[in-house]
C-alpha cells in the first residue's frame, strides 16, 4: 500500500506528463486552425477559378487542398492520441488515490500509465511527420503561384 508521501511522488509523473501534453495540444491545435483557415482560401480560391472558366488553376488549386488535407489528417490523428494520452494520464492520477484503498488498483494505474504514453508517443509521430511535409507544402505553393502568374500573363498578353 502506498504511503501519502508515496502516493504525491507518484502523482508527479502524471502531472508533468498532462502539462506537457497540454503544450503540444495547444501547438497542434494552432497547426490545425492555420490549415483549416488556407483550406478555405484555396478552396474558395478554386471555386472562383473554375466558375471563371480557368481550369488549369483550378486544378492547380485542388492539388494544394489535396496537400493540405493529407497534412490537415496527420494533424488531426496527432490531436486524437495526444489528447487520449492526456485523458488516460488523468484516469492513471484517479487511480493512484484509489490505490490508497484498494492495492490491486494500483497496476491497473500503472498499465493505463504505460499505454498513455504510447497513445501520447503515436501522436507525436503523427506531428513530427506532418511538420516533415509541411515544408514540401510550402514549395507546392510557391509552384502553386508561379503557375497562377504565367497563367494570368498568357490571358493578358494573347
Amino acid at each position: 500500500m502506498l504511503t501519502k508521501l508515496e502516493l504525491f511522488q507518484a502523482f508527479v509523473a502524471p502531472a508533468i506528463f498532462i502539462s506537457a501534453s497540454g503544450l503540444f495540444v495547444l501547438s497542434i491545435n494552432a497547426r490545425l486552425m492555420a490549415m483549416v483557415s488556407r483550406l478555405r482560401v484555396f478552396r474558395r480560391e478554386k471555386h472562383l477559378a473554375a466558375k471563371a472558366g480557368r481550369k488549369q488553376e483550378a486544378v492547380a488549386l485542388q492539388s494544394q487542398i489535396d496537400s493540405i488535407e493529407l497534412r490537415a489528417g496527420k494533424i488531426k490523428c496527432a490531436f486524437f492520441y495526444m489528447l487520449l494520452g492526456t485523458i488516460g494520464v488523468m484516469l492513471t492520477c484517479l487511480l493512484l488515490g484509489l490505490s490508497l484503498y484498494e492495492q490491486e488498483v494500483l497496476m491497473i494505474a500503472v498499465v493505463l500509465f504505460v499505454l498513455s504514453l504510447l497513445s501520447m508517443m503515436v501522436g507525436m509521430m503523427y506531428f513530427l511527420s506532418e511538420v516533415a511535409i509541411a515544408l514540401t507544402s510550402v514549395k507546392e505553393e510557391e509552384k502553386l503561384y508561379d503557375l497562377i502568374d504565367s497563367l494570368d500573363y498568357a490571358d493578358d498578353n494573347p
